[in-house]
């Protein structure tokens, strides 16, 4: 893919830093691995991951092509609490924060495509791959929230992270994002040049949280026991959202797709209204001097023929 003339060279900070992050996404499927609980590159966005990191003066960083989920939050209370002993800061580390993350929180079920269930039974059993200690929904509450690990159902969008090369090329990322439906993406790690840091390299963040939505579905007691809150109707129908928003999800990255396509590519030529190439008013004085210029001396060197033909006659 070409880059438009329009935006700056890239820098040679930012090119070191592109062939570093390229080296290991060129890391065979089967050797890759990342933070995400899927462990690499998501298919539904391997080919725009590779029409961005093909643009000049862009590379992604992280990816989600957007997801299902079911979280289990982490625990609330530290490991060694009570106990009288041990290191503060370790057992603060121990601890959940806000969201459940961290202290053991883990997914108990994760799908970046949509989840195909035909009937109830369908849904029993999904319901029972998350470990679910019975289908009869729990009529007992936990008895404090301190003992109580919650069980969270997400719908998560599209999210990409594009390192950019210059306040240009991130402007030029985040109209596509905002004209495509990624209405909260955004350009984050803005800085000033200096001596240490010459040029800038914003980074991207291509999101629409608006898309997802997140509901409690049941919760885990302090020995293990995983219970339902919601009866299976209602996982019925949080699966049959999910479904719809991954529709949406998909027609928002086809059009930030084609849309980024038209930015980065070359500008076409102009034409006249016969096909030819378009030309402004300066040009085309100077082209018609010219033309007028030779049609003068082709008439000159035409006479002065006939000239010397008439002469040279008895």
């Amino acid at each position: 893919m070409q880059q438009s003339g329009r935006l700056p060279a890239p820098s040679g900070s930012f090119g070191e830093k592109k062939v570093k992050i390229l080296q290991q996404l060129d890391v065979p499927e089967a050797e890759y691995a990342d933070a995400s609980p899927k462990g690499s590159v998501d298919e539904g966005i391997r080919d725009l991951i590779g029409e961005v990191n093909r643009a000049e003066g862009f590379v992604t960083t992280s990816s989600c092509a957007g997801r299902v989920s079911v979280f289990l939050e982490g625990r609330k209370t530290a490991a060694g609490a009570g106990v009288g002993e041990g290191d503060e800061h370790q057992q603060r580390e121990q601890v959940a924060g806000v969201g459940g993350k961290g202290a053991g929180g883990t997914w108990l079920y994760v799908s970046h495509e949509p989840v195909a269930c035909d009937g109830e039974d369908d849904y029993e059993a999904w319901a029972s791959t998350l470990g679910f200690a019975a289908s009869a929904v729990s009529q007992s509450r936990p008895r404090g929230s301190a003992e109580r690990r919650l069980i969270h159902f997400k719908f998560e969008p599209m999210i990409l992270h594009v390192l950019t090369t210059s306040l240009t090329h991130a402007q030029l990322l985040l109209r596509c994002a905002l004209q495509a439906g990624f209405r909260e993406s955004g350009a984050i790690n803005l800085t000033s040049p200096s001596e240490t840091q010459p040029s800038t390299a914003p980074i991207v963040a291509v999101r629409s949280m608006g898309l997802g939505f997140e509901s409690l579905v049941g919760y885990e007691t302090p020995d293990g026991q995983r219970r339902r809150l919601v009866p299976v109707g209602y996982l019925q129908t949080l699966l049959s959202i999910g479904n719809e928003r991954f529709a949406e999800n998909a027609k928002r990255i086809a059009r930030f797709r084609a849309a980024f396509q038209h930015a980065v590519r070359e500008p076409e030529p102009r034409r006249n209204p016969d096909g030819g190439e378009w030309e402004d008013a300066l040009a085309r004085r100077e082209r018609m001097r010219a033309e007028g210029l030779r049609r003068k001396s082709a008439l000159e060197a035409e006479r002065n023929e006939e000239r010397c033909e008439t002469a040279g006659q008895p």
